[in-house]
């Protein structure tokens, strides 16, 4: 069943080998209004292949604002190493790559609605005249939410050995045209302890502030459960709207998502802190985003042990979602999961919400 619910890999295509010159004229030679982002070893600009492709690729920096090169090749290699052997459709779609003097760049596919970032946090000046589908449908939040999952749970379930992400953060949540949701940039990611005997790596902390786990952090020890923490973290932007580290008040002190949610949550106070952007939530979408809310405080714990599992959060992603298509009529039929309350507190009760404290 599980196999069957993260979706396993299917054939993948090489890997296709740019020039540089190919690649620039695709940018229009790295074109300032091209540029789409910032990824974890250099710049992400959109860009059209002659037979009509649209393409993101990233290049590495080069110049005075490069890392240590060895830095940026490492970042470059971990990246091309995993995308070239990984393929589901909840990870970025990987096209090719560039590798010619100094210059290391890799072509993905173009992802048409941008990160989930940036429609939980729209720029100001970003002048959109309405509010983003994803800012207005709880419904649309979750199902991005369990699509997430799915890919992170092929990463850690499926790969072998295991894959840790290290830099799961809603800026990494791709959407495609359809608003289907990816997870992107392996820069940072690693293979996991191969046997059982072995828990954990030792290594110093990689990844986002706000989103990495605290156990990584204070204790060097990185399992697939640091990957759980800043994917809850992940959840919990996504109900309240607010960024992973914020400010509640002008020239206030920085608060994390994690402290300003986490103890409404427990108290079974989630309207206090639900995004005020989006619909009042129906009963069935209110029951859902309970769920939701109370998974991703399991994934928030301090320990690693006390987390659940990747799939046991696509289990009752997958129930919220069936609720919210209840609440549209839909039904939950398609999801092959139950649609009622009971089933909702079926999926809190496996993770063993009476452990909270």
């Amino acid at each position: 069943m599980t196999r069957q619910r993260s979706g396993p890999s299917s054939f993948k295509d090489p890997a296709e080998e740019f020039t540089f010159a190919q690649l620039a004229a695709a940018t229009k030679d790295f074109a300032l209004e091209n540029k789409i982002g910032e990824g974890s070893f250099g710049t992400v600009y959109r860009g059209k292949l002659p037979d009509g492709r649209e393409v993101a690729i990233k290049r590495g920096e080069s110049g005075p604002r490069a890392r240590k090169f060895q830095e940026k090749e490492t970042a470059f290699r971990s990246e091309l190493a995993f995308l070239s052997r990984l393929h589901h459709k909840h990870l970025v779609g990987f096209v090719g790559y560039c590798e010619e003097s100094d210059a290391r760049l890799l072509v993905y596919e173009y992802m048409k609605n941008g990160a989930l970032y940036d429609h939980l946090h729209p720029r100001p000046s970003s002048g959109a005249s309405s509010p983003s589908p994803v800012a207005s449908s709880w419904k649309l939040r979750i199902k991005i939410l369990l699509d997430a999952s799915r890919g992170i749970d092929y990463l850690h379930s499926y790969a072998v050995p295991p894959i840790i992400h290290r830099d799961i953060k809603s800026s990494n949540i791709l959407l495609d045209g359809n608003w289907v949701a990816r997870v992107s940039d392996f820069g940072l990611s690693l293979m996991g302890p191969e046997t059982e005997e072995v828990q954990h790596l030792s290594m110093k902390a990689a990844g986002t502030v706000g989103y990495m786990d605290p156990e990584y952090y204070g204790l060097h020890h990185l399992t697939v459960k640091s990957d759980v923490y800043g994917f809850g973290v992940v959840m919990l932007e996504v109900l309240t709207g607010k960024r992973a580290i914020f400010k509640e008040a002008e020239g206030g002190s920085p608060v994390s998502v994690v402290d300003y949610a986490v103890p409404s949550i427990v108290a079974g106070e989630l309207n206090k802190v639900l995004d005020g952007r989006a619909p009042a939530p129906t009963s069935h979408e209110a029951e859902a985003g309970e769920l939701v809310a109370y998974t991703a405080v399991h994934c928030v714990r301090l320990e690693g042990k006390d987390r659940p599992a990747m799939a046991d959060i696509v289990a009752n992603l997958e129930t919220a979602v069936a609720l919210c298509e209840d609440s549209a009529g839909g039904g939950g039929a398609a999801t092959g999961l139950g649609n009622s309350s009971s089933s909702a507190s079926l999926s809190i009760t496996s993770m063993e919400l009476s452990r909270m404290d």
